[in-house]
């Protein structure tokens, strides 16, 4: 197959995270709007084109003032950073379907170089015809190295918000003729 242009299914798709909280347990949430150019040869994404930008208000933890603190200067500061925007630069094969996507991600303002496993999960022809595929991937971000520093100490030590943020991702994608 060769390098096509896809459309990601935002309705199929999703972006989600995860960070510590109070040392014990685990805070998830999703972003709800985001766009992904991708012009890939689904089977060898080693010269991929990748872009995603994430609408950092459509933040959803299922707890609304998580979520308005997590938009406010404390954190995202969507008034002045709106978007989240990762551009991958080098992909690299691991192993069947398997690649390690880096990246330039910026958040705030901020850029750091960011590496994601991302697997091809395949292909798949929907009910109107559309050729179909699937990608997920996960990785972990430092929250700090953009400037997402706030946090509160606890009596017992330690803190209420832990540093590194997991992430993972489904994408389905539908071929752009």
């Amino acid at each position: 197959m060769s390098k096509h242009t896809w459309a990601v299914d935002v309705a199929h798709s999703s972006i989600d995270f995860s960070v510590k909280h109070m040392m014990v347990s685990r805070v998830k949430g999703t972003f709800h709007d985001f766009d992904v150019v991708l012009e890939a040869d689904p089977y060898d994404l080693t010269t991929a084109t990748i872009e995603l930008t994430v609408d950092l208000a459509t933040v959803d933890t299922r707890i609304n003032k998580r979520d308005d603190h997590l938009r406010s200067e404390d954190f995202f500061y969507i008034d002045e950073y709106p978007k989240a925007i990762f551009k991958a630069t080098d992909i690299k094969k691991t192993d069947n379907d398997e690649y390690d996507v880096t990246g330039e991600l910026t958040i705030r303002g901020t850029t750091v170089t960011e590496t994601f496993s991302v697997t091809f999960e395949g292909e798949a022809t929907d009910p109107e015809g559309k050729e179909i595929v699937g990608f997920s991937g996960d990785g972990q971000i430092n929250r700090a190295d953009y400037g997402l520093t706030y946090n509160a100490a606890l009596e017992s030590g330690g803190v209420v918000v832990g540093d590194n943020i997991k992430i993972s991702f489904e994408f389905e994608a539908a071929k752009v003729e």
